[in-house]
């Protein structure tokens, strides 16, 4: 069970009057889902049968990071971009006052299940998923950044806004980080390259896509989506890790140039710096949290060469 202080907990009887009022029809059981690490989210069964999911955003007085303020918004308007696309998402049937109610995905979470997957099977998933990110990627902005900020209208203003508010965050919450700036900002010309604002889900790490049936059934948890380069989908779809050759095949792409890889190894690094951050103020604490943020800086280190 992943707990946080950024998670707010409804009781049984607002579980049912959400569910009455908007399935016309009472709550027959409810759990809650553990495995998130920001929202509190419950699996709801109607009395008829129908299963849904509710996710609820945290209290109001809760310290977050800069760019998590108004995330369910994010989350709402990512699901029907992806929906007018086609792709596999659940359905949204509520969205307001910080909560977010949508279909239930019938499958299982592909890293729950990837120990028992041959090398074939996790391949042919991999250019799967490659080709949705293609299709995802055709989705594109007004605006780069994130939807409720930072934002700005070149992806080089967005980017180093988007560096700055976690920067800013972690003076905040008094989490030492080494001098970053000069690598970035070094680096920052690189950012010129990407001239449209592509949609990117920034989340796909194996935890939030559903198999069923040996396919891709959804991806849900779209909520730190932007629009900026399409290359920074993969810190989180190659999270720590090299990028594999099927997914290439399925998204359409054979390898990068020196100046896209590089643009990679600051995508990785903006996401160190949030994971590293982020811990405080959701109140994570313990040796294994010790080992995570130790390996983050580790990584954060290595991709920014410092």
């Amino acid at each position: 069970m992943v707990d946080s202080l950024t998670k707010r907990r409804l009781s049984g009887a607002e579980l049912d009057a959400l569910v009455r009022r908007v399935l016309g029809v009472p709550l027959a059981e409810h759990v809650e889902l553990t495995e998130g690490m920001f929202n509190t989210a419950y699996r709801l069964t109607a009395a008829d049968g129908r299963v849904t999911v509710l996710k609820v955003a945290p209290p109001p007085d809760v310290p977050l990071l800069t760019h998590e303020r108004d995330l369910m918004r994010t989350e709402a308007l990512a699901f029907e971009l992806m929906t007018a696309r086609g792709l596999p998402v659940p359905e949204v049937l509520l969205h307001e006052d910080g909560l977010l109610l949508m279909t239930a995905l019938h499958g299982v979470p592909w890293m729950s299940v990837r120990p028992g997957l041959s090398d074939a099977e996790q391949g042919a998933l991999r250019r799967e998923l490659g080709t949705i990110v293609r299709d995802l990627h055709r989705i594109t902005g007004d605006v780069f950044g994130y939807v409720q900020g930072p934002n700005a209208a070149t992806w080089r203003e967005a980017f180093t806004k988007m560096v700055d508010a976690v920067l800013a965050d972690a003076d905040r919450f008094g989490v030492e980080l080494p001098d970053v700036r000069p690598a970035f900002e070094a680096r920052a010309h690189l950012l010129d390259e990407v001239t449209e604002p592509v949609f990117v889900h920034f989340d796909l790490w194996e935890g939030n896509i559903f198999l069923a049936d040996g396919h891709i059934e959804g991806i849900i948890d779209p909520e730190r989506a932007l629009f900026g380069d399409p290359l920074a989908e993969i810190a989180s779809v190659a999270l720590f890790a090299d990028l594999d050759d099927d997914y290439k095949s399925g998204y359409g792409v054979e390898g990068f140039t020196e100046a896209e890889e590089i643009r990679i190894a600051l995508y990785r690094a903006y996401l160190c710096l949030v994971m590293i951050v982020e811990g405080v103020p959701r109140g994570y604490a313990g040796e294994e949290r010790e080992a995570h943020v130790r390996f983050f800086r580790e990584k954060l280190a290595e991709y920014l060469e410092l």
